[in-house]
Protein backbone atom coordinates (compact mmCIF):
# COMPACT_ATOMS: atom_id res chain seq x y z
CA UNK A 1 0.00 0.00 0.00
CA UNK A 2 2.85 2.39 0.87
CA UNK A 3 6.33 2.04 -0.61
CA UNK A 4 9.48 3.84 0.53
CA UNK A 5 12.37 3.95 -1.96
CA UNK A 6 15.95 5.07 -1.24
CA UNK A 7 14.78 7.55 1.39
CA UNK A 8 17.37 9.79 3.04
CA UNK A 9 16.82 12.67 5.46
CA UNK A 10 19.55 15.07 6.51
CA UNK A 11 19.61 18.29 8.48
CA UNK A 12 22.89 19.92 7.51
CA UNK A 13 25.67 17.46 8.35
CA UNK A 14 23.38 15.38 10.59
CA UNK A 15 21.90 12.25 9.01
CA UNK A 16 18.66 10.97 10.56
CA UNK A 17 18.35 7.98 8.25
CA UNK A 18 19.60 7.07 4.79
CA UNK A 19 18.77 4.76 1.87
CA UNK A 20 15.60 3.44 3.50
CA UNK A 21 13.61 0.91 1.46
CA UNK A 22 10.35 -0.42 2.92
CA UNK A 23 6.99 -1.77 1.83
CA UNK A 24 4.16 -1.14 4.28
CA UNK A 25 1.43 -3.67 3.58
CA UNK A 26 -2.33 -3.78 3.97
CA UNK A 27 -3.49 -5.44 7.15
CA UNK A 28 -0.28 -4.66 9.05
CA UNK A 29 -0.07 -2.26 11.97
CA UNK A 30 3.40 -0.80 12.47
CA UNK A 31 4.73 0.72 15.68
CA UNK A 32 7.40 3.33 14.86
CA UNK A 33 9.95 3.49 17.69
CA UNK A 34 13.34 5.06 18.37
CA UNK A 35 15.17 7.30 20.80
CA UNK A 36 14.10 10.94 21.20
CA UNK A 37 15.57 12.84 18.27
CA UNK A 38 16.04 9.71 16.13
CA UNK A 39 13.56 11.05 13.55
CA UNK A 40 10.25 9.28 14.27
CA UNK A 41 7.97 12.30 13.73
CA UNK A 42 10.10 13.40 10.76
CA UNK A 43 9.68 9.99 9.10
CA UNK A 44 5.92 10.01 9.73
CA UNK A 45 5.63 13.50 8.21
CA UNK A 46 7.53 12.29 5.13
CA UNK A 47 5.18 9.29 4.83
CA UNK A 48 2.11 11.53 5.02
CA UNK A 49 3.50 14.02 2.50
CA UNK A 50 3.85 16.88 4.99
CA UNK A 51 7.64 16.99 4.64
CA UNK A 52 10.00 16.56 1.69
CA UNK A 53 12.92 14.15 2.22
CA UNK A 54 16.47 15.04 1.23
CA UNK A 55 16.25 12.30 -1.40
CA UNK A 56 14.13 9.29 -2.27
CA UNK A 57 10.38 8.97 -2.55
CA UNK A 58 7.22 7.67 -0.90
CA UNK A 59 4.40 6.29 -3.04
CA UNK A 60 0.88 5.44 -1.91
CA UNK A 61 -1.37 3.23 -4.01
CA UNK A 62 -3.81 5.18 -6.15
CA UNK A 63 -7.29 5.95 -4.80
CA UNK A 64 -6.36 5.15 -1.20
CA UNK A 65 -7.54 7.48 1.57
CA UNK A 66 -4.77 8.66 3.89
CA UNK A 67 -5.56 9.87 7.42
CA UNK A 68 -3.10 11.88 9.54
CA UNK A 69 -3.72 12.89 13.14
CA UNK A 70 -3.98 16.69 13.39
CA UNK A 71 -1.69 18.06 16.12
CA UNK A 72 -3.15 21.58 16.50
CA UNK A 73 -5.78 21.33 19.25
CA UNK A 74 -6.96 24.88 18.53
CA UNK A 75 -7.58 24.50 14.77
CA UNK A 76 -11.35 23.91 15.12
CA UNK A 77 -12.32 26.26 17.96
CA UNK A 78 -15.41 27.64 16.20
CA UNK A 79 -16.68 24.25 14.97
CA UNK A 80 -19.32 22.22 16.77
CA UNK A 81 -18.07 18.82 17.99
CA UNK A 82 -20.02 17.07 15.21
CA UNK A 83 -18.76 19.41 12.48
CA UNK A 84 -15.15 19.07 13.65
CA UNK A 85 -15.42 15.29 13.31
CA UNK A 86 -17.22 15.55 9.95
CA UNK A 87 -14.35 17.72 8.70
CA UNK A 88 -12.25 14.57 8.75
CA UNK A 89 -13.89 13.86 5.38
CA UNK A 90 -13.36 17.31 3.82
CA UNK A 91 -15.20 16.49 0.58
CA UNK A 92 -18.28 15.29 2.47
CA UNK A 93 -18.09 18.21 4.93
CA UNK A 94 -17.99 20.79 2.11
CA UNK A 95 -20.89 19.12 0.28
CA UNK A 96 -23.05 18.85 3.41
CA UNK A 97 -22.44 22.48 4.41
CA UNK A 98 -23.11 23.83 0.90
CA UNK A 99 -26.24 21.73 0.66
CA UNK A 100 -27.47 23.05 4.03
CA UNK A 101 -26.80 26.63 2.89
CA UNK A 102 -28.63 26.19 -0.43
CA UNK A 103 -31.64 24.57 1.25
CA UNK A 104 -31.90 27.47 3.72
CA UNK A 105 -31.04 30.35 1.36
CA UNK A 106 -31.32 29.05 -2.24
CA UNK A 107 -33.82 30.06 -4.90
CA UNK A 108 -35.43 26.81 -5.97
CA UNK A 109 -36.85 28.50 -9.07
CA UNK A 110 -33.26 28.86 -10.25
CA UNK A 111 -32.23 25.89 -12.39
CA UNK A 112 -28.55 26.31 -11.47
CA UNK A 113 -29.38 25.92 -7.77
CA UNK A 114 -31.24 22.67 -8.45
CA UNK A 115 -28.39 21.40 -10.63
CA UNK A 116 -25.90 22.18 -7.91
CA UNK A 117 -28.03 20.42 -5.30
CA UNK A 118 -28.10 17.34 -7.54
CA UNK A 119 -24.30 17.45 -7.82
CA UNK A 120 -23.98 17.76 -4.06
CA UNK A 121 -26.32 14.80 -3.50
CA UNK A 122 -24.10 12.69 -5.76
CA UNK A 123 -20.98 13.71 -3.77
CA UNK A 124 -22.73 12.86 -0.48
CA UNK A 125 -23.83 9.48 -1.88
CA UNK A 126 -20.27 8.74 -3.06
CA UNK A 127 -18.72 9.64 0.29
CA UNK A 128 -21.52 8.27 2.49
CA UNK A 129 -23.41 5.57 0.53
CA UNK A 130 -25.49 4.45 3.54
CA UNK A 131 -26.38 8.04 4.58
CA UNK A 132 -25.17 7.27 8.07
CA UNK A 133 -22.53 9.93 8.76
CA UNK A 134 -24.67 11.53 11.49
CA UNK A 135 -25.10 8.23 13.33
CA UNK A 136 -21.43 7.28 12.88
CA UNK A 137 -20.24 10.61 14.31
CA UNK A 138 -22.61 10.40 17.27
CA UNK A 139 -21.37 6.86 18.02
CA UNK A 140 -17.68 7.88 17.96
CA UNK A 141 -18.32 10.92 20.16
CA UNK A 142 -20.33 8.91 22.69
CA UNK A 143 -17.66 6.19 22.75
CA UNK A 144 -15.11 8.90 23.61
CA UNK A 145 -17.25 10.11 26.53
CA UNK A 146 -19.16 13.04 24.94
CA UNK A 147 -22.83 12.93 25.87
CA UNK A 148 -25.19 13.44 22.91
CA UNK A 149 -26.42 16.68 24.53
CA UNK A 150 -22.96 18.23 23.98
CA UNK A 151 -22.48 17.39 20.30
CA UNK A 152 -23.63 20.82 19.09
CA UNK A 153 -21.34 22.62 21.56
CA UNK A 154 -18.31 24.45 20.18
CA UNK A 155 -14.89 22.82 20.41
CA UNK A 156 -13.55 25.91 22.22
CA UNK A 157 -15.68 24.98 25.27
CA UNK A 158 -13.58 21.81 25.77
CA UNK A 159 -10.44 21.29 27.84
CA UNK A 160 -7.14 20.21 26.21
CA UNK A 161 -7.55 16.45 26.65
CA UNK A 162 -11.08 16.52 25.25
CA UNK A 163 -9.98 18.68 22.31
CA UNK A 164 -7.45 15.98 21.46
CA UNK A 165 -10.23 13.36 21.52
CA UNK A 166 -12.06 15.39 18.85
CA UNK A 167 -8.95 15.35 16.63
CA UNK A 168 -8.75 11.59 17.12
CA UNK A 169 -12.42 11.16 16.21
CA UNK A 170 -11.84 13.37 13.16
CA UNK A 171 -9.08 11.19 11.70
CA UNK A 172 -10.87 7.89 12.45
CA UNK A 173 -14.34 8.89 11.18
CA UNK A 174 -13.61 8.56 7.41
CA UNK A 175 -12.10 5.09 7.94
CA UNK A 176 -8.93 5.85 5.93
CA UNK A 177 -7.09 3.05 4.18
CA UNK A 178 -3.74 4.33 5.43
CA UNK A 179 -3.50 5.80 8.90
CA UNK A 180 -0.55 7.78 10.34
CA UNK A 181 -0.81 8.55 14.06
CA UNK A 182 1.79 10.49 16.07
CA UNK A 183 1.38 9.93 19.83
CA UNK A 184 -2.39 9.29 19.78
CA UNK A 185 -2.50 8.27 23.46
CA UNK A 186 -1.09 11.58 24.76
CA UNK A 187 -3.75 13.44 26.77
CA UNK A 188 -6.12 10.45 26.71
CA UNK A 189 -7.47 8.84 29.86
CA UNK A 190 -7.30 5.08 30.39
CA UNK A 191 -10.86 4.48 29.16
CA UNK A 192 -10.24 6.39 25.92
CA UNK A 193 -6.93 4.56 25.36
CA UNK A 194 -8.69 1.20 25.75
CA UNK A 195 -11.36 2.30 23.22
CA UNK A 196 -8.67 3.43 20.76
CA UNK A 197 -6.83 0.12 21.06
CA UNK A 198 -9.95 -1.82 20.10
CA UNK A 199 -10.69 0.58 17.23
CA UNK A 200 -7.19 0.29 15.77
CA UNK A 201 -7.06 -3.50 16.11
CA UNK A 202 -10.00 -3.59 13.68
CA UNK A 203 -8.25 -1.34 11.13
CA UNK A 204 -8.02 -3.33 7.89
CA UNK A 205 -5.65 -1.05 5.99
CA UNK A 206 -2.14 0.10 6.89
CA UNK A 207 -1.35 1.77 10.20
CA UNK A 208 1.87 3.47 11.30
CA UNK A 209 1.77 4.76 14.88
CA UNK A 210 4.31 6.46 17.16
CA UNK A 211 3.71 5.85 20.84
CA UNK A 212 5.67 5.83 24.10
CA UNK A 213 2.98 3.65 25.69
CA UNK A 214 4.43 0.14 25.77
CA UNK A 215 1.12 -1.47 26.73
CA UNK A 216 -0.58 0.26 23.79
CA UNK A 217 2.08 -0.94 21.34
CA UNK A 218 1.88 -4.50 22.65
CA UNK A 219 -1.89 -4.47 22.27
CA UNK A 220 -2.17 -2.83 18.83
CA UNK A 221 0.80 -3.39 16.55
CA UNK A 222 1.72 -6.43 14.47
CA UNK A 223 5.14 -5.09 13.36
CA UNK A 224 7.81 -2.72 14.68
CA UNK A 225 9.75 -0.16 12.63
CA UNK A 226 12.86 0.66 14.65
CA UNK A 227 14.82 3.82 13.82
CA UNK A 228 18.36 3.17 14.96
CA UNK A 229 21.87 3.11 13.47
CA UNK A 230 20.52 5.68 10.92
CA UNK A 231 18.43 2.86 9.48
CA UNK A 232 14.81 1.74 9.84
CA UNK A 233 14.59 -1.96 10.50
CA UNK A 234 11.36 -3.95 10.40
CA UNK A 235 10.57 -6.61 13.01
CA UNK A 236 7.58 -8.94 13.08
CA UNK A 237 5.65 -8.83 16.34
CA UNK A 238 4.77 -6.30 19.03
CA UNK A 239 7.03 -4.20 21.26
CA UNK A 240 7.94 -7.03 23.63
CA UNK A 241 8.84 -9.28 20.68
CA UNK A 242 11.05 -6.50 19.28
CA UNK A 243 12.70 -5.92 22.67
CA UNK A 244 13.78 -9.57 22.98
CA UNK A 245 15.11 -9.60 19.40
CA UNK A 246 16.89 -6.25 19.76
CA UNK A 247 18.60 -7.29 23.01
CA UNK A 248 19.90 -10.39 21.25
CA UNK A 249 21.16 -8.33 18.28
CA UNK A 250 22.76 -5.80 20.64
CA UNK A 251 24.57 -8.55 22.52
CA UNK A 252 25.82 -10.07 19.25
CA UNK A 253 27.07 -6.67 18.08
CA UNK A 254 28.85 -6.05 21.39
CA UNK A 255 30.59 -9.43 21.08
CA UNK A 256 31.55 -8.69 17.46
CA UNK A 257 32.83 -5.22 18.36
CA UNK A 258 34.88 -6.58 21.31
CA UNK A 259 36.30 -9.28 19.05
CA UNK A 260 37.37 -6.73 16.42
CA UNK A 261 38.84 -4.37 19.00
CA UNK A 262 40.92 -7.22 20.43
CA UNK A 263 42.07 -8.21 16.93
CA UNK A 264 42.94 -4.56 16.19
CA UNK A 265 45.03 -4.32 19.37
CA UNK A 266 46.92 -7.54 18.54
CA UNK A 267 47.66 -6.36 14.99
CA UNK A 268 48.86 -2.96 16.20
CA UNK A 269 51.16 -4.62 18.75
CA UNK A 270 52.63 -6.92 16.10
CA UNK A 271 53.22 -4.04 13.66
CA UNK A 272 54.82 -1.94 16.39
CA UNK A 273 57.20 -4.77 17.43
CA UNK A 274 58.27 -6.02 14.03
CA UNK A 275 57.97 -3.20 11.47
CA UNK A 276 61.63 -2.25 12.08
CA UNK A 277 62.80 -5.86 11.83
CA UNK A 278 63.80 -6.69 8.23
CA UNK A 279 63.04 -10.41 8.57
CA UNK A 280 59.54 -9.66 9.87
CA UNK A 281 58.81 -6.63 7.64
CA UNK A 282 56.73 -8.66 5.15
CA UNK A 283 54.54 -10.04 7.94
CA UNK A 284 54.17 -6.57 9.45
CA UNK A 285 53.01 -5.20 6.07
CA UNK A 286 50.50 -8.03 5.79
CA UNK A 287 49.17 -7.24 9.29
CA UNK A 288 48.91 -3.54 8.35
CA UNK A 289 46.65 -4.48 5.41
CA UNK A 290 44.52 -6.62 7.72
CA UNK A 291 44.24 -3.70 10.13
CA UNK A 292 43.07 -1.36 7.38
CA UNK A 293 40.28 -3.81 6.47
CA UNK A 294 38.92 -3.83 10.02
CA UNK A 295 35.95 -1.44 9.88
CA UNK A 296 35.10 -1.20 13.55
CA UNK A 297 33.07 1.96 12.87
CA UNK A 298 30.63 -0.16 10.81
CA UNK A 299 29.57 -1.86 14.04
CA UNK A 300 27.59 1.08 15.34
CA UNK A 301 26.40 1.47 18.88
CA UNK A 302 22.71 2.10 19.40
CA UNK A 303 21.37 5.65 19.53
CA UNK A 304 19.29 4.59 22.53
CA UNK A 305 20.50 5.64 25.93
CA UNK A 306 18.81 4.75 29.19
CA UNK A 307 18.77 7.40 31.91
CA UNK A 308 19.92 6.40 35.37
CA UNK A 309 17.10 7.63 37.62
CA UNK A 310 17.65 7.20 41.36
CA UNK A 311 15.47 8.87 44.00
CA UNK A 312 17.06 9.06 47.45
CA UNK A 313 15.62 10.59 50.60
CA UNK A 314 17.65 12.75 53.00
CA UNK A 315 15.67 11.33 55.87
CA UNK A 316 12.88 8.80 56.28
CA UNK A 317 9.28 9.81 56.93
CA UNK A 318 8.10 9.38 60.50
CA UNK A 319 4.85 7.70 61.53
CA UNK A 320 2.62 10.26 59.79
CA UNK A 321 2.87 11.00 56.06
CA UNK A 322 -0.24 12.75 54.69
CA UNK A 323 -3.92 13.01 55.48
CA UNK A 324 -6.60 15.05 53.69
CA UNK A 325 -10.01 15.65 55.24
CA UNK A 326 -13.20 16.73 53.46
CA UNK A 327 -11.43 18.46 50.54
CA UNK A 328 -13.82 20.17 48.10
CA UNK A 329 -13.07 22.30 45.04
CA UNK A 330 -15.30 23.88 42.42
CA UNK A 331 -14.66 25.94 39.29
CA UNK A 332 -17.80 28.02 38.89
CA UNK A 333 -20.70 25.58 38.63
CA UNK A 334 -18.39 22.59 38.12
CA UNK A 335 -17.50 20.72 41.30
CA UNK A 336 -14.50 18.46 40.71
CA UNK A 337 -13.80 17.38 44.30
CA UNK A 338 -16.37 16.95 47.06
CA UNK A 339 -15.62 16.06 50.68
CA UNK A 340 -12.62 13.92 49.67
CA UNK A 341 -10.85 12.26 52.60
CA UNK A 342 -7.76 10.06 52.17
CA UNK A 343 -4.82 8.93 54.25
CA UNK A 344 -1.39 8.10 52.78
CA UNK A 345 1.03 5.94 54.73
CA UNK A 346 4.82 5.79 54.82
CA UNK A 347 6.24 3.78 51.88
CA UNK A 348 3.00 3.61 49.88
CA UNK A 349 3.22 3.88 46.07
CA UNK A 350 -0.10 5.33 44.96
CA UNK A 351 -1.36 5.68 41.38
CA UNK A 352 -4.23 8.14 40.93
CA UNK A 353 -6.30 7.43 37.83
CA UNK A 354 -9.54 8.69 36.32
CA UNK A 355 -11.01 10.44 33.30
CA UNK A 356 -9.68 13.78 32.07
CA UNK A 357 -11.15 16.70 33.98
CA UNK A 358 -12.17 14.57 36.95
CA UNK A 359 -9.94 16.46 39.45
CA UNK A 360 -6.59 14.62 39.56
CA UNK A 361 -4.42 17.67 38.79
CA UNK A 362 -6.60 19.83 41.04
CA UNK A 363 -5.90 17.41 43.91
CA UNK A 364 -2.13 17.52 43.26
CA UNK A 365 -2.13 21.32 43.23
CA UNK A 366 -4.07 21.42 46.51
CA UNK A 367 -1.57 19.01 48.11
CA UNK A 368 1.39 21.25 47.21
CA UNK A 369 -0.48 24.46 48.14
CA UNK A 370 -0.72 25.82 44.58
CA UNK A 371 -4.51 25.82 44.91
CA UNK A 372 -6.65 26.49 47.96
CA UNK A 373 -9.57 24.11 48.51
CA UNK A 374 -13.05 25.56 49.03
CA UNK A 375 -13.10 23.63 52.28
CA UNK A 376 -11.20 20.85 54.01
CA UNK A 377 -7.64 20.52 55.26
CA UNK A 378 -4.34 19.01 54.13
CA UNK A 379 -2.25 17.58 56.98
CA UNK A 380 1.38 16.84 56.14
CA UNK A 381 3.49 14.82 58.58
CA UNK A 382 6.12 16.86 60.46
CA UNK A 383 9.01 14.95 58.83
CA UNK A 384 7.72 15.08 55.24
CA UNK A 385 9.74 16.89 52.56
CA UNK A 386 7.86 16.61 49.28
CA UNK A 387 8.96 17.10 45.67
CA UNK A 388 6.49 17.88 42.90
CA UNK A 389 6.47 17.16 39.16
CA UNK A 390 3.69 19.37 37.69
CA UNK A 391 1.74 18.39 34.58
CA UNK A 392 2.64 21.70 32.90
CA UNK A 393 6.39 21.20 33.39
CA UNK A 394 7.17 22.23 29.79
CA UNK A 395 5.56 25.65 30.41
CA UNK A 396 7.26 26.19 33.77
CA UNK A 397 10.83 25.53 32.70
CA UNK A 398 11.99 28.67 30.91
CA UNK A 399 14.73 31.28 30.98
CA UNK A 400 18.16 31.92 29.50
CA UNK A 401 20.28 30.04 32.05
CA UNK A 402 22.28 26.96 31.15
CA UNK A 403 20.92 23.63 32.34
CA UNK A 404 23.22 23.43 35.38
CA UNK A 405 22.57 27.10 36.28
CA UNK A 406 18.82 26.43 36.28
CA UNK A 407 19.32 23.61 38.78
CA UNK A 408 21.71 25.68 40.89
CA UNK A 409 18.94 28.24 41.44
CA UNK A 410 17.11 25.74 43.66
CA UNK A 411 20.07 25.01 45.94
CA UNK A 412 22.96 27.50 45.94
CA UNK A 413 24.93 25.34 48.40
CA UNK A 414 24.87 22.30 46.15
CA UNK A 415 28.25 21.37 44.71
CA UNK A 416 28.33 21.98 40.95
CA UNK A 417 29.96 18.59 40.34
CA UNK A 418 26.91 16.89 41.90
CA UNK A 419 24.63 18.85 39.59
CA UNK A 420 26.70 17.96 36.55
CA UNK A 421 26.75 14.31 37.59
CA UNK A 422 22.96 14.31 38.00
CA UNK A 423 22.53 15.88 34.56
CA UNK A 424 24.83 13.22 33.14
CA UNK A 425 22.64 10.49 34.59
CA UNK A 426 19.71 12.11 32.79
CA UNK A 427 21.63 11.89 29.48
CA UNK A 428 22.85 15.50 29.28
CA UNK A 429 26.51 15.21 28.30
CA UNK A 430 29.10 17.81 29.33
CA UNK A 431 28.58 19.92 26.22
CA UNK A 432 24.78 19.67 26.36
CA UNK A 433 24.81 21.06 29.91
CA UNK A 434 25.80 24.41 28.40
CA UNK A 435 22.51 24.61 26.47
CA UNK A 436 20.03 27.34 27.31
CA UNK A 437 16.90 26.18 29.10
CA UNK A 438 14.81 28.10 26.55
CA UNK A 439 16.13 25.99 23.67
CA UNK A 440 15.47 22.45 24.91
CA UNK A 441 12.62 20.14 23.89
CA UNK A 442 9.62 18.99 25.92
CA UNK A 443 11.25 15.63 26.63
CA UNK A 444 14.44 17.34 27.79
CA UNK A 445 12.42 19.63 30.09
CA UNK A 446 10.82 16.57 31.66
CA UNK A 447 14.28 15.07 32.24
CA UNK A 448 15.35 18.39 33.79
CA UNK A 449 12.44 18.29 36.25
CA UNK A 450 13.34 14.71 37.18
CA UNK A 451 16.94 15.91 37.72
CA UNK A 452 15.66 18.62 40.08
CA UNK A 453 13.62 16.04 42.04
CA UNK A 454 16.62 13.70 42.33
CA UNK A 455 18.75 16.53 43.73
CA UNK A 456 16.06 17.59 46.24
CA UNK A 457 16.13 14.14 47.90
CA UNK A 458 12.62 14.51 49.26
CA UNK A 459 10.87 11.64 51.01
CA UNK A 460 7.42 12.14 49.43
CA UNK A 461 7.21 12.41 45.62
CA UNK A 462 4.18 13.76 43.74
CA UNK A 463 4.14 13.25 39.96
CA UNK A 464 1.36 14.60 37.72
CA UNK A 465 1.48 13.01 34.25
CA UNK A 466 5.29 12.76 33.98
CA UNK A 467 5.42 10.52 30.88
CA UNK A 468 3.84 12.63 28.10
CA UNK A 469 7.19 13.76 26.65
CA UNK A 470 9.41 10.87 27.74
CA UNK A 471 10.60 8.07 25.46
CA UNK A 472 10.07 4.40 26.28
CA UNK A 473 13.51 3.97 27.83
CA UNK A 474 12.99 6.93 30.18
CA UNK A 475 9.48 5.73 31.17
CA UNK A 476 10.83 2.27 32.02
CA UNK A 477 13.66 3.83 34.06
CA UNK A 478 11.18 6.10 35.89
CA UNK A 479 8.93 3.16 36.79
CA UNK A 480 11.90 1.23 38.19
CA UNK A 481 13.11 4.26 40.16
CA UNK A 482 9.68 4.81 41.74
CA UNK A 483 9.45 1.12 42.64
CA UNK A 484 12.86 1.16 44.34
CA UNK A 485 12.31 4.49 46.13
CA UNK A 486 12.03 4.00 49.89
CA UNK A 487 9.74 6.98 50.49
CA UNK A 488 6.09 7.58 49.54
CA UNK A 489 4.85 8.24 46.00
CA UNK A 490 1.66 9.71 44.54
CA UNK A 491 1.62 9.58 40.74
CA UNK A 492 -1.16 10.64 38.37
CA UNK A 493 -0.77 8.72 35.12
CA UNK A 494 -2.58 7.13 32.18
CA UNK A 495 0.46 5.00 31.31
CA UNK A 496 -0.40 1.45 32.34
CA UNK A 497 3.16 0.15 32.12
CA UNK A 498 4.34 2.87 34.50
CA UNK A 499 1.48 2.16 36.92
CA UNK A 500 2.22 -1.59 36.74
CA UNK A 501 5.89 -0.91 37.51
CA UNK A 502 5.51 0.88 40.84
CA UNK A 503 1.97 1.10 42.29
CA UNK A 504 0.81 -0.89 45.31
CA UNK A 505 -2.35 1.18 45.77
CA UNK A 506 -4.82 2.48 43.16
CA UNK A 507 -7.13 5.44 43.74
CA UNK A 508 -9.64 6.08 40.96
CA UNK A 509 -11.60 9.33 40.89
CA UNK A 510 -14.93 8.71 39.16
CA UNK A 511 -17.90 10.85 38.09
CA UNK A 512 -20.32 12.13 40.73
CA UNK A 513 -17.43 12.44 43.21
CA UNK A 514 -17.20 8.68 43.67
CA UNK A 515 -13.78 7.41 44.81
CA UNK A 516 -12.47 3.84 44.56
CA UNK A 517 -9.54 3.21 46.93
CA UNK A 518 -7.91 -0.18 46.27
CA UNK A 519 -4.90 -1.65 48.11
CA UNK A 520 -3.01 -3.68 45.54
CA UNK A 521 -1.35 -3.37 42.13
CA UNK A 522 -3.03 -2.37 38.88
CA UNK A 523 -3.54 -5.93 37.57
CA UNK A 524 -5.25 -6.87 40.85
CA UNK A 525 -7.37 -3.72 40.57
CA UNK A 526 -8.56 -4.69 37.08
CA UNK A 527 -9.51 -8.13 38.37
CA UNK A 528 -11.35 -6.47 41.27
CA UNK A 529 -13.29 -4.26 38.81
CA UNK A 530 -14.25 -7.27 36.64
CA UNK A 531 -15.67 -9.09 39.64
CA UNK A 532 -17.74 -6.02 40.48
Amino acid sequence: MVEVKNLTMRYGARVLFENINLKLDRGKRYGLIGANGAGKSTFLKILSGDLEPTSGEVTVENALKVGTLEQNQYAFEEFTLKDAVLYGNKRLYDAVKEKERLYSEGDFEDEKVNERLSELEIICAEEDPMYEYDVAIEKILEDLGFDVSTHENLVKTLKGGDRFKILLAQVLFPKPDVLFLDEPTNNLDLEAIAWLEEKLKKHEGTLVVISHDRHFLNSVVTHILDIDYKKIREFTGNYNDWYIASELIKKQMEIERSKKLKEKEELENFIRRFSANASKAKQATSRQKQLEKLNIEDIQTSSRREPSIVFKQKRAIGNEALEIENISKSYGDLQVLKNLSLKFEKGEKVAIIGANGIGKTTLCKILVDELKPDNGVVKWGATVEYSYFPQDTTDRIKGDETLYEWLENFDRKRDRSEIRSCLGRMLFSGEEQQKSISGISGGEKHRMMISKIMLEEGNFLIFDEPTNHLDLEAIIALGEALRRFEGTVICVSHDRELIDAFANRIIELKPNNEVVDFKGDYEEYLEHIKKG
